[in-house]
């Protein structure tokens, strides 16, 4: 299995464990990219670590495509491997396509674009959620022959073994009686002078944020994406606030709280897994958060007046745990696929070279 970031590890973490359990051999590769080499020991996870990823021009990245596949060929070539999994990889594709290794890609609703062309020519099958129409995936050159489509999202598999902390928000300090909304902002503005959207998302969480700040009996639990901008949000100065310095339970959180409000993402998404009411402020949806939105799970608003602003009937909080073993037990089969081509090959070859009578 390949792990191109920290999300990656997140994702195949628990399918790891089921293939360990079940006596089989797992090997992780991962680029030093995003924080996955840290969040790999997080999870107690072990792995050969690759080359950065390499940002910039096309030059740049056609060197880094280049090298990590020498790398990964150099690592894969002298080791039995039955199966191979990733996402978005194109170095990692190249690699088990090389060796003729059986392998699945997982891509994500939010990612699929002119990037994955190749990739979903090389692969044996496509891992996409089953809300992810077809009809884009085959534009795309994905075969219906290839195509695993799951039912629900990723963040209901990874959040299958999940086991919240119910005092999580009591260790931020929050008192109980309070309603809590867990707030994500989108990612911080680059340097880049040209980087409006990211500004105008940002600016949008700030309104929504004063608009509610003060309320009675309400703390908000922000969850910044980075230092800088926690420093811009604690600059506000808003009452019953909370901007943790990294949130160590994010997941403890977002299960406590009340509702969760963002611009999209797996924080909304992890929050509609585990039967939190989650809002959206952004105008697009993904194919998931359109399914979301369908189903009253995700819901869209434009200010602070479109939130329920009370505390989470938890008898009525709807969670559908999925468990990966869906995404292990797919793997295995498309292992054995290979076993019996293999198989059927090594049968016919020994028949021709089998002596034929003399007539």
């Amino acid at each position: 299995m390949d792990i191109t970031d920290a999300p990656a590890v997140v994702f195949f973490a628990p399918v790891v464990r089921r293939l360990e359990e079940a006596g089989h051999a797992v090997t992780l590769t991962a680029r030093r990219f995003a924080g996955a080499d840290l969040v790999l020991r997080r999870y107690g996870l072990g792995g050969l670590l690759t080359i950065r990823h390499r940002g910039g021009g096309l030059g740049a990245r056609a060197v880094g495509l280049a090298n990590r596949t020498a790398q990964l060929l150099g690592s894969a070539a002298s080791g039995r491997c039955d199966v191979a999994a990733g996402s978005h990889a194109s170095d990692f594709v190249f690699t088990a396509w090389t060796l003729a290794i059986p392998q699945m890609t997982f891509l994500d609703p939010d990612r699929l674009g002119r990037g994955n062309l190749v990739n979903v020519r090389l692969v044996d099958e496509v891992a996409v959620p089953e809300a992810v129409p077809v009809a884009g995936l085959t534009g795309m050159g994905v075969t219906r022959s290839k195509l695993f489509r799951y039912p629900g999202f990723k963040e209901e598999y990874y959040l299958h073994d999940a086991q919240p902390d119910p005092d999580a928000l009591t260790r931020l300090g929050v008192p109980r009686r309070h309603v809590v909304g867990v707030v994500r902002p989108a990612a911080p503005p680059s340097r880049a002078a040209s980087d409006a959207a990211a500004l105008r998302d940002e600016a949008t969480l700030v309104r929504l944020l004063i608009g509610l700040a003060g309320r009675r009996n309400l703390t908000l639990v922000v969850a910044a994406r980075d230092h800088e901008q926690r420093r811009r949000l604690l600059g506000l100065g808003l009452p019953d606030v909370l901007v943790p310095d990294g949130l160590t339970d994010a997941v403890g959180v977002l299960a406590a709280a009340d509702f969760v409000v963002g611009l999209g993402g797996a924080m909304l998404r992890e929050a509609a897994a585990l039967g939190t009411p989650a809002y959206t402020l952004s105008t697009s949806a993904d194919p998931v958060e359109a399914s979301l939105l369908g189903d009253g799970r995700l819901r869209r608003i434009v200010g602070p007046d479109d939130i329920a602003l009370r505390k989470k009937d938890r008898r009525t909080a709807v969670s559908v745990p999925r468990d990966p073993w869906l995404f292990a037990d797919r793997l295995l089969r498309l292992a054995r696929r290979r076993a019996r081509r293999a198989r059927l090959s090594r049968l016919v070859r020994e028949a021709a070279e089998e002596p034929r009578p003399p007539f």
